[in-house]
């Protein structure tokens, strides 16, 4: 065909945003994580060694600000939205220690948003995913699903994730963390996000 056809593609499906939190932070939350105490197990789907929530979220609050702005900037270019964006909250903060064959079954999360922080991840964990041979994003891999599996659609994306990386995404995309065999835990932070608050909930921020 001698003339060239223009052609657009349609974006579909959820907004999810993916960036590096800068490393003062990740120390922080490493910190704050390990010294938190409260159980946050009862209220979460993983099966995991331990979780705990943040003693005192608030110490990140700028931090999870400038994470929802960026969001907000990405997700109107993305939806080409000239709507004023709302304002989050972060609703509750958590931390994930993960040890061999632990997971996080396939789920969502209540509120607007949710995310995911990666904060540790040990040499032997990406030595045992490097030599997977599998198709999915193997031991330690997390998955985001939305919609039905067809062979003209991408319903998925697979990631092993890089320490410091932070995904952002609507609180009701299904994702799912897996297992691995490696002797070593991986520390990772999740949330969720709303983007309204009760009056009595706001005098106490």
């Amino acid at each position: 065909m001698e003339d060239k056809i223009q052609y657009g593609v349609l974006q579909w499906g959820p907004c999810i945003v993916r960036f590096k939190i800068p490393i003062d932070v990740q120390l922080l939350l490493l910190e704050e994580g390990k010294a938190s105490k409260e159980d946050a197990s009862s209220v979460l789907a993983g099966v995991l060694n331990k979780e705990v929530h943040f003693r005192d979220k608030d110490k990140f609050k700028d931090f999870f600000e400038q994470s929802f702005a960026l969001y907000n900037h990405a997700f109107g270019s993305w939806k080409k939205n000239t709507k004023k964006p709302p304002k989050y909250f972060l609703e509750r903060l958590w931390c994930n220690f993960q040890r061999p064959g632990d997971f996080n079954p396939p789920h969502s999360h209540g509120g607007a948003l949710s995310f995911v922080i990666f904060l540790q991840i040990p040499e032997e964990l990406k030595d045992e995913n490097a030599a997977f041979k599998g198709l999915s994003s193997g031991p330690g891999g997390i998955t985001f699903l939305h919609g039905d599996a067809d062979a003209y659609a991408i319903n998925s994306h697979s990631f092993f994730p890089e320490e410091r990386d932070m995904f952002i995404f609507p609180a009701w995309v299904k994702h799912w963390v897996y297992p691995y065999k490696s002797d070593c835990t991986r520390i990772s932070v999740s949330g969720n996000v709303v983007d309204s608050m009760k009056l009595n909930q706001m005098e106490t921020q």
